[in-house]
């Protein structure tokens, strides 16, 4: 039994994001004294009294407007009620009851669900009157609330529970979902990519640079496995960021690869790669994310047969240590090698999620000192006991050495070079912790 699902509809700027930040308890979709802020669908996971649900917001739904992104952002609504199990319609009462409004609900009358008729904006007692003017929709009950003060949330949501199928406590409690960042530059194809490997038209998708905004979960369940995937907004070099909600969506683009098991990080095959390419591949690294390079529009690149091996030794060299990092071709327009990438995934969460033996760990370490021991430190060789894996995503190792200090940058990195070659972990970050090996008591 899934989750059900509830949808916020309405027209722009009622409250929508302000409503669906207080049902999910953070500051998930960005909110902006700015008509049309939100434009894809945007999902959280909720909870209620103890009673789980998976919440959408929606672009602001305008049925007459006649521009191809309002067509977009519409048809983006629509499909979150087609998927929803519930609706949650918001109005808003200080600007009264629109013709848009009529517009709406006309439309969700028609979808056979139920739907909560809501008019936000109700900040007290005294603006309650403000809903009669709503009585000439036909409909009853109306709920009033204020989702930036949390007024009448509490009632509206108990009788919402009442309308949603209960889930079992041990399925609310079992998550095994992998997930998945798509993150890149802005206008590398990461909306175009998200559509392609859900297989239906999820993200907005326009030539313009910067039309994804918020950072978009998307769940899916793919050969009996389940991914999560985070569509995010491009992120810019701080001195191209020009914007308040451009600067919240970059914010909220980095805090992705803080909550993901794999980044999947795009970039333009037909410009290259680029300083900030390898800056969002460090930062995936430095937080511990499994990493996949895909190198999208290779559509677009003149090649020949050993065009793709030269350009994977070159962004192994640019990347100097980060060239763990496995590379695709792909291009996100045609499909050309986007069904390859669930494989890939596959196999570097393998690798993120390893564990090597202890006994393995030791025998490889005592080999690869032979072969070239530590150097030196303050006129003293330094020693290396005993290595043992303490973690997992990221797989962490912690060696004791009697001179910790000593054991410096150049000769880690060695370390985890040999360490890659006999265990792999391909697209995995390796974390060393050295610690001083205490010394027994007599």
């Amino acid at each position: 039994m899934k989750k059900p699902i509830i949808a916020i509809v309405g027209r722009p700027n009622v409250g929508k994001s302000t409503f669906f930040n207080r049902l999910a308890r953070k500051r998930q979709a960005i909110v902006e004294d700015e008509p049309g802020v939100t434009r894809d669908r945007i999902y959280a996971e909720c909870t209620w009294d103890d009673r789980p649900f998976i919440l959408i917001d929606t672009g602001g739904f305008d049925p007459g407007a006649a521009s191809p992104l309002q067509q977009q952002i519409a048809h983006q609504v629509e499909e979150a009620i087609l998927e929803a199990d519930l609706i949650l319609f918001l109005m808003d009462g200080q600007e009264g009851l629109l013709p848009a409004d009529q517009e709406v609900a006309d439309l969700l009358r028609k979808a056979g669900k139920p739907v909560f008729f809501v008019i936000n904006k109700i900040d007290g007692e005294k603006h309650e009157d403000k809903k009669l003017e709503f009585y000439a929709l036909g409909i009853e009950p109306l709920y009033t609330v204020s989702a930036e003060h949390g007024r009448g949330i509490g009632d509206l949501m108990d009788e919402v529970l009442k309308e949603i199928p209960q889930l079992p406590a041990q399925q609310a409690e079992n998550d095994d979902t992998t997930r998945i960042a798509l993150v890149g530059r802005p206008n590398v194809g990461k909306s175009s990519l998200l559509n392609k490997l859900l297989g239906r038209h999820r993200a907005i998708v326009d030539s313009k640079p910067g039309t994804t905004r918020d950072t978009l979960d998307t769940p899916l369940v793919r050969g009996g496995k389940n991914y999560t995937f985070i569509d995010t907004a491009g992120i810019r070099r701080r001195t191209r960021i020009t914007e308040p909600v451009e600067h919240y969506s970059v914010i909220r683009a980095l805090k992705s690869l803080e909550r993901c098991d794999v980044a999947l990080i795009l970039i333009d095959g037909y410009e290259g790669l680029t300083e900030q390419d390898m800056h969002i591949v460090e930062m995936a690294g430095e937080r511990g994310r499994a990493i996949i390079l895909l190198v999208n529009k290779w559509d677009l690149v003149e090649k020949d047969t050993s065009t793709a091996a030269r350009y994977t030794e070159r962004i192994h060299q640019e990347m100097k240590t980060n060239d763990y990092v496995p590379v695709l071709f792909i291009s996100a327009l045609t499909g050309q090698r986007v069904s390859k990438i669930f494989a890939l995934i596959e196999t570097v969460v393998q690798e993120y999620r390893k564990r090597i033996p202890t006994g393995d760990l030791n025998r490889w370490l005592q080999e690869t000192i032979r072969t070239f021991p530590p150097p030196t430190y303050r006129n003293h060789a330094v020693k290396l006991y005993y290595i043992s894996q303490i973690d997992v995503s990221p797989p962490v190792f912690v060696l004791f050495a009697n001179a910790p200090k000593g054991l410096q940058e150049p000769y880690q990195r060695y370390l985890t070079r040999r360490l890659r070659e006999e265990f792999g972990f391909a697209g995995v970050p390796l974390r060393f912790l050295i610690r001083q090996r205490q010394r027994r008591k007599q």
